[in-house]
């Protein structure tokens, strides 16, 4: 189990983490969101023992993080940090036998990755003359080649297209059906929505959200209302509860405050003609997430 207690941070006198907590067990997938500069990468530093708080503890299988962890940790950086003047192949050997894997073990599982990845041919390629895309491959395979008991993800969606990215969802889930902790960061908050069980939203050190995604949606009383049919927008935003009414090129969604309006908007919708579809669903978490870091923003 990963946990993190009432940890604080402080880079002088400015506080990058003010008395965060939270705990991860194996098997559980947990987002850690915020927008840059929030304290996200300060708190994966922290957790991998990089940096040391200012206040409280973290502990990892009830204990410090320590050198001897090394070989059960993965981490994804943000920004890549790869030696790209080394090929593929080279640069795996190095980073597996920092983890303590034998040679023929880190070929073995490079091979694999490689395949599974679709980038095999790339065995003796420079990292330097590779894309982007497949550079953040390799990274994510770095990660992942001493098989991590906990993996530490800042960012691994950054630059990759739907394809790549789902392949990095499924190797994710590979992970945590073996029963590894998995931590990370992303700005594409439908991907914490899918996989995630528990979450915290980060807001200049300070945690403006946190809880079991299930629990939060629940909690956030705002709900969308998607139609199909003749309307009148003047209409919807006359009606009790009522935020906005957007008009899309094949649906119409009404925001309102309260699930509990949804019958004065049916009662509305029942008078109008060419009704396909009137569904009530909860609000998104990324308008959760742009909701509680504006509130964050209007306090300071």
């Amino acid at each position: 189990m990963l946990e993190v207690i009432n940890v604080k941070k402080n880079y002088g006198e400015l506080t990058a983490v003010k008395k965060l907590s939270f705990e991860i067990r194996p098997g559980e997938v947990f987002g850690l969101l915020g927008t840059n500069g929030a304290g996200k990468t300060t708190t994966f530093k922290m957790i991998l023992g990089l940096l040391e708080p200012t206040e409280g503890e973290i502990l990892f299988n009830g204990k410090k993080v320590s050198y001897d962890d090394v070989d059960q940790i993965g981490y994804m950086i943000e920004e890549r940090s790869l030696l790209v003047k080394l090929t593929v192949k080279q640069l795996m050997l190095h980073y597996g036998q920092l983890k303590g894997l034998d040679k023929d073990t880190i070929l073995k599982r490079l091979d694999y990755w490689l395949d599974r990845f679709n980038v095999k041919n790339y065995l003796d390629k420079k990292i330097s003359e590779l894309s982007k895309g497949n550079q953040q491959k390799i990274q994510f395979i770095s990660s992942i080649i001493n098989n991590p008991k906990l993996l530490v993800l800042d960012e691994p969606f950054s630059g990759l297209d739907p394809l790549n990215t789902n392949k990095f969802v499924e190797v994710i889930r590979d992970f945590q059906k073996k029963g590894t902790m998995i931590i990370f960061s992303t700005h594409q908050i439908d991907h914490v929505e899918s996989f995630c069980e528990q979450l915290i939203v980060l807001e200049k050190g300070n945690a403006v959200l946190s809880g079991k995604i299930s629990d939060i949606k629940k909690d956030f009383k705002r709900h969308n209302i998607k139609m199909i049919g003749d309307f009148d927008k003047d209409t919807l935003l006359t009606l009790p509860g009522v935020l906005d009414v957007i008009i899309q090129p094949n649906e119409w969604i009404v925001k309102i405050e309260d699930e509990v309006y949804s019958n004065d908007i049916f009662d509305y919708v029942k008078t109008c003609s060419n009704v396909r579809k009137f569904d009530v669903e909860q609000a998104t978490l990324s308008e959760i997430f742009i909701e509680k870091v504006g509130e964050s923003f209007e306090q300071v």
